[in-house]
């Protein structure tokens, strides 16, 4: 297995960040391209931090269940009979076995492998020919359970046992959405696309929090959107990217008859973003998943009010499968590849203290974020 950076790594690593956007540079290279950074990456962020697993619609009912994997680890998370959402080790206590796979709906979970049985809140209730056994009691036996926690009408789990609930950490992110988006939880699942990657997912969140590229390399998306409206606003862990509708036609696809006239996004610590595109009343979830120092799957699930997508919808799905992503795999691969050279160690970050769309102090920000991370393991 990568070992970690050295401590002396660590402290250098955080070398030509300045707090002052005006200032910095950006992370360096390494932190981008070697393994090492990837395994210091998965210890220190992704597994502290509150990860998405679902919209809130796969777990309403007692029974349900979804499976899911954080940073290589495999969890279940149920709403067990009483109605109370919990969050498990996918796990055996047997012979470490996962016990659900997919999602779906059960009254226990029973390992596939020897038909140990737990209830709905992890204990264990039956292990078949164990009566000869001394010293075992099925009561003493429970499945190790994860934090979760419901936000915004969707699902979240953290590894880390003494992490503050979201809530407490994201500040005024729940009322930003649901001012914005009311209707959230009554959103169902509409439609999912995939992409994998070869960057770095720092890469894939760096690009994402700035609009900088976005007269350059989106044509199409600054016809969307109101480029002079375009705001961006930092916030403890997560930031806003607000921009009216265009207010013609545009060469994405037809708003003409959009009810939802703002193209609201919130990006959250450390690689979920939260999208609301004009149209109708809708809910795009954008997962980063770290894969390797130089791979990033991403999934894209438009959440909407009906689960079939009207004609507008359809037309913001080809746009943003065909063109928008295309336009923007093609950019991260691209700076992937050059931070694999000798000919980048670092570059200056482009900064507008007004907050404007085509500027990088979100992406800054996302910096000193994972060089927090980064100092608080590295003690």
């Amino acid at each position: 297995m990568t070992q970690l950076p050295s401590t002396e790594e660590f402290s250098a690593i955080s070398a030509g960040y300045d707090a002052d956007a005006s200032r910095s540079l950006s992370l360096r290279a390494e932190a981008y391209t070697r393994p090492e950074w990837h395994q210091a990456d998965l210890k220190a962020i992704i597994s502290r931090s509150w990860q998405w697993v679902c919209h809130i619609e796969k777990l309403r009912d007692p029974g349900s269940y979804v499976t899911a994997d954080i940073a290589g680890t495999p969890l279940a998370v149920v709403r067990d009979s009483d109605g109370t959402l919990r969050a498990f080790y996918n796990v055996c206590k047997h012979r470490a076995h996962a016990l659900l796979s997919g999602e779906g709906t059960t009254n226990k979970i029973m390992c596939p492998y020897h038909a140990w049985t737990y209830r709905l809140d992890g204990q264990l209730v039956r292990a078949p020919h164990t009566e000869a056994l001394k010293d075992f009691d099925t009561q003493s036996i429970c499945l190790d359970q994860i934090q979760v926690g419901e936000f915004c009408g969707f699902v979240f789990v953290n590894l880390d046992p003494e992490a503050p609930s979201l809530a407490s950490q994201s500040g005024d992110l729940e009322t930003e959405i649901r001012h914005w988006a009311p209707d959230v939880d009554q959103l169902t699942f509409g439609h999912r696309l995939t992409y994998d990657i070869k960057s770095n997912w720092k890469n894939v969140v760096d690009n994402f929090l700035e609009c900088y590229h976005c007269p350059t390399a989106h044509k199409d998306f600054c016809s969307l959107v109101d480029m002079d409206t375009y705001k961006v606003t930092t916030h403890g862990i997560y930031s806003s990217h607000m921009a009216d509708a265009g207010s013609g036609s545009n060469s994405a696809y037809d708003v003409s008859n959009a009810t939802v006239r703002t193209h609201a996004v919130w990006w959250l610590w450390p690689n979920t973003c939260l999208m609301r595109y004009p149209g109708r009343s809708s809910m795009i979830v954008l997962n980063i998943i770290p894969a390797g120092p130089d791979r990033t799957l991403e999934t894209y699930d438009f959440f909407l009010e009906t689960p079939d997508a009207d004609d507008m919808e359809k037309e913001a799905i080809r746009y943003l499968d065909e063109v928008l992503q295309v336009e923007d795999i093609g950019l991260v691969e691209s700076v992937q590849r050059g931070m694999n050279t000798p000919a980048f160690d670092q570059g200056r970050i482009v900064n507008d203290p007004e907050g404007s769309g085509k500027s990088e102090h979100a992406l800054h920000h996302f910096h000193g974020l994972v060089l927090d991370a980064y100092a608080r393991i590295a003690k």
